[in-house]
């Protein structure tokens, strides 16, 4: 039965709806928010409580049909009544609504138009399901093992089809059989133990001498001074460091008129951002070599040249196609995640069919300005992005603000958890940095240089390391690293943790374990630029370790991102596009250096040119 069918443009307006019960959520909206401005939709079918539901666009109309039928029922006819409904509903009405000076058509005829339309394809739906009926077992592969099989004459015998294999198919079976069946003996394979014949040493050579192993050998001796010099673990914090070298003053952030010292934005030279109001030239700058569908033949003449340039009156499947298998191609050149790129080129394909071009604007420049619009959608961020505005909220509840750094091993999570803890800083936040790494070698002392060079960066910082030592439980010393902060009055806890392999069960349960007993207020995921389909994996199993691990019934998930190594990856930005599409959440800063000033904002404008740019 169906419970909800409605018709609405692409900009939100209800046309028409009727719903067939009551609704216990609203899916409709769950669509737009996950599906549909997530440009999510070359999915087939999208699932939400206990509702199943599909749609279909008109884009000469810019509409969109919606259908809600429970999950559990599985109903066969709801393509056959969308498509049905949207062939009857733009014969109707299209007219009228591709006139807009004549306003919202009046839409009194179709309840009962639908109506019938339902009952037709309901009753078309239940007849094709009595008129099935089981098949005779004579025409069964199973009646033809049986002794009237045998008895029957040859003609009678083809109602049921053997399943036996032609000759040469039959041969070729038998060869392998023999080939694996042959005796080790016969020259076949050899045994697990079997060895080939080696020519014994002989006596007195070099070859039989025992080779011994040589010890390893330094280039220089490393003396008392130097070896004291290089010991962190009991260093005086209060000893004068010179880290001066740590900062990059061209890299320096800006205060506002408030006093806030915010990040310096993510600088690109030649950054140019693909508006509606570029040139044709500019547009069709990708479309000559990365877009461009296959030439026509040098026959075709005139006529095909400006044909080939301006495009086909209304854009189709098959004229899409092959552009869109360029736009695909670009993109995984561009490091995104094969499957997100297929997603998202069906997307913006399934939104341009039907739609009219302009007589002098070819195709490819439509589907480019059409992919820039879907790219950016994803990659604006949802949620706040303000941390600082967070962090003062906390203040007003006398309460720590605590953020976790997760990732997987080698990306960089200590050095930019110093990187934000430089940022905080410079705002006049007291800053305490928690020791949950117990796990890799040298990872307390990694923090506890990081504090030392802040302290001497700032004279009055106020930043500490809680620390507990190596093999601990990391919950417990974050648990109490935030109970320390609390009495001792600082603003924020920084959890350094321990990097892990997503396939790596233990470590991802400790790391649910961490998060479920202490809750805090941002999960930060540090990732790699250079990765690309890696990224959609190590996301989607964090994600699902967080929740299948916590034992909540709203178990919590990856608030933001922090993108690594981005100074290493020129334009092939694919991996920011692929982080934000399989999380839904922002990307807060890009790191691109080794000092405490290489943490940059990320802007959305600078990653849409670089993903469309040749």
């Amino acid at each position: 039965m169906l419970d909800f069918f409605t018709i609405a443009t692409k900009g939100g307006l209800v046309l028409w709806s009727k719903a067939y019960g009551p609704a216990q959520s609203s899916p409709i909206n769950s669509l737009i928010q996950e599906i549909l401005i997530e440009e999510r939709s070359s999915t087939q079918i999208y699932y939400k409580d206990n509702y199943s539901i599909k749609w279909t666009f008109v884009n000469d109309l810019d509409l969109i049909f919606v259908a809600v039928y429970p999950k559990a029922l599985g109903l066969t006819y709801i393509d056959t009544l969308l498509k049905a409904a949207t062939t009857q509903f733009s014969e109707l009405y299209g007219d009228r609504i591709l006139h807009k000076n004549t306003g919202i058509p009046q839409l009194k005829d179709w309840g009962v138009q639908f109506e019938a339309l339902l009952q037709t394809v309901e009753d078309q739906d239940s007849q094709s399901k009595k008129s099935r009926q089981p098949r005779k077992f004579e025409e069964t592969v199973g009646y033809s093992n049986t002794l009237a099989y045998a008895k029957a004459k040859p003609e009678e015998r083809d109602t049921a089809k053997s399943p036996l294999l032609d000759e040469d198919e039959f041969r070729k079976n038998v060869e392998l059989l023999k080939k694996k069946t042959a005796s080790p003996r016969m020259g076949g394979r050899k045994g697990k133990g079997a060895k080939s014949p080696t020519a014994s040493p002989v006596i007195g050579s070099d070859d039989s001498k025992k080779k011994v192993k040589e010890g390893r050998k330094w280039d220089g001796k490393i003396s008392a001074k130097d070896a004291k010099s290089l010991d962190y673990s009991n260093s005086d914090v209060s000893e004068v460091v010179n880290a001066d070298h740590l900062v990059d003053q061209s890299g320096l952030g800006q205060h506002s008129k408030d006093g806030t010292y915010n990040v310096a934005d993510l600088e690109a030279s030649d950054e140019e951002s693909f508006s509606s109001d570029e040139s044709e030239e500019d547009y069709t700058k990708i479309s000559a070599r990365s877009l461009q569908a296959k030439k026509p033949a040098a026959s075709s003449g005139l006529l095909s040249f400006f044909k080939n340039m301006t495009g086909q009156k209304e854009m189709t499947a098959e004229s899409l196609e092959p552009i869109m298998g360029k736009m695909k191609e670009h993109l995984v050149n561009k490091n995104v995640a094969a499957d997100i790129a297929q997603h998202l080129c069906d997307s913006v394909a399934k939104g341009l069919e039907g739609q009219t071009l302009g007589s002098f604007k070819s195709i490819q420049a439509h589907v480019k300005q059409s992919m820039e619009l879907a790219l950016k959608r994803i990659l604006t961020p949802k949620t706040s992005v303000d941390l600082l505005r967070d962090i003062a909220q906390a203040q007003a509840e006398k309460r720590p603000y605590t953020i976790v750094f997760i990732g997987v091993n080698g990306v960089g999570k200590s050095t930019n958890l110093s990187k934000t803890a430089f940022w905080l800083l410079q705002n006049n936040l007291k800053i305490l940095i928690a020791a949950c790494d117990t796990f890799r070698s040298g990872a307390v002392e990694q923090l506890r240089v990081h504090v030392r060079n802040l302290k001497a960066l700032e004279q009055n910082a106020v930043v500490d390391l809680y620390e507990k030592g190596y093999g601990k439980d990391s919950a417990a010393i974050a648990k109490e690293a935030i109970s320390s902060a609390k009495m001792t009055g600082h603003d924020v806890v920084l959890i350094d943790t321990a990097g892990r392999m997503q396939d790596n069960d233990p470590l991802m349960r400790a790391l649910a374990k961490l998060v479920t007993v202490n809750n805090p207020d941002k999960i930060i995921f540090v990732g790699e630029a250079l990765v690309g389909n890696e990224a959609v994996d190590q996301l989607t199993k964090f994600n699902a370790a967080l929740k299948d691990f916590s034992g909540l019934a709203n178990p919590r998930h990856i608030d933001g991102m922090i993108l690594t190594k981005f100074d290493t990856i020129d334009d092939k930005v694919g991996a920011a596009l692929s982080m934000t599409y399989t999380t839904g959440q922002p990307i807060l800063f890009v790191g691109t250096g080794q000092t405490y000033t290489d943490l940059k904002n990320m802007k959305v404008s600078h990653v849409v040119a670089s993903l469309l740019r040749e």
